[in-house]
């Protein structure tokens, strides 16, 4: 992932993977890089460090996720998603018809009872959409 693509503000790239990666159905939660654990961290022990050397820039980490202030930089570029399990099972479950009736919903015929396998190729396939959508206005910004 080259570095540059993105904003600071408006079509961050974390904001806009974490847009495309949340519009697939089931999924229920998205984090960049260290997430959810970057909470638990001091501002010391999340920051992605830079050193220069024979080979160029190297980072210490990538607790960011290929993301700093919106904008790629050039790291592995890592987003995880959260899927919740299927609803539709065929053990029924109790509802309330339109008239506020109680009622128990059994749902019959064929349903996948995961769709965290079929999400993964989903998943890599939205995120391969973003970045084609990134590479392109990246492209129209700076030529």
């Amino acid at each position: 992932m080259p570095a540059g693509w993105g904003a600071p503000i408006y079509g961050k790239l974390d904001g806009e993977l974490a847009g495309a990666l949340m519009s697939i159905n089931a999924v229920k939660g998205v984090e960049i890089g260290a997430g959810f654990a970057a909470a638990a961290l001091t501002g010391e022990q999340n920051a992605d460090t830079m050193r220069s050397g024979n080979d160029g820039v190297r980072f210490g980490s990538n607790n960011n996720g290929g993301v700093a202030g919106g904008i790629s930089t050039g790291q592995p570029l890592v987003a995880r998603i959260a899927i919740k399990p299927t609803s539709s099972i065929l053990t029924p479950v109790e509802s309330v018809t339109r008239d506020g009736e109680n009622v128990e919903v059994r749902t019959k015929g064929r349903h996948d009872p995961c769709v965290g396998i079929r999400a993964v190729p989903v998943a890599e396939a939205m995120m391969a959409c973003m970045l084609a959508d990134a590479k392109l206005r990246h492209r129209g910004q700076v030529g």
